[in-house]
């Protein structure tokens, strides 16, 4: 058959398979799967240490949730828990020490504002 002034030969379209050494294959498939291996090995050990770091977590908020039941059972009860007590009084604390800052500032925006 000739076509646009080419001969074209029956048969298969594309890149002739080339004669590929079979011992170089064997090994670049071998190497392929060693590889892979690794790529596995890695992914599941990043998942295992996302799963720990998850259940510690969950630990630690169930250890919370603990203490915050412990802490409403208590305040049915009609007594105050210690730790909600020290968690008053450092945010009365807290307070104080804002309110004593602002008057300080107050104080020398009034000392500042007076001297011409």
């Amino acid at each position: 058959q000739v076509a646009g002034g080419k001969v074209k030969k029956p048969g298969k379209r594309g890149r002739k398979p080339a004669k590929i050494d079979l011992k170089a294959k064997l090994e670049r498939s071998r190497q392929s799967a060693r590889e892979c291996r690794a790529r596995k090995k890695l992914r599941y050990q990043y998942l295992e240490e996302l799963v720990s770091g998850r259940e510690r977590a969950i630990c630690a908020l169930r250890e919370e949730l603990d203490m915050y039941k412990q802490w409403c059972a208590a305040m049915d009860q009609g007594k105050i828990p210690s730790e909600i007590k020290a968690l008053l009084t450092g945010e009365e604390q807290g307070r104080a020490q804002q309110n004593a800052a602002k008057l300080a500032k107050s104080g020398k925006a009034d000392a500042n504002g007076s001297a011409p």
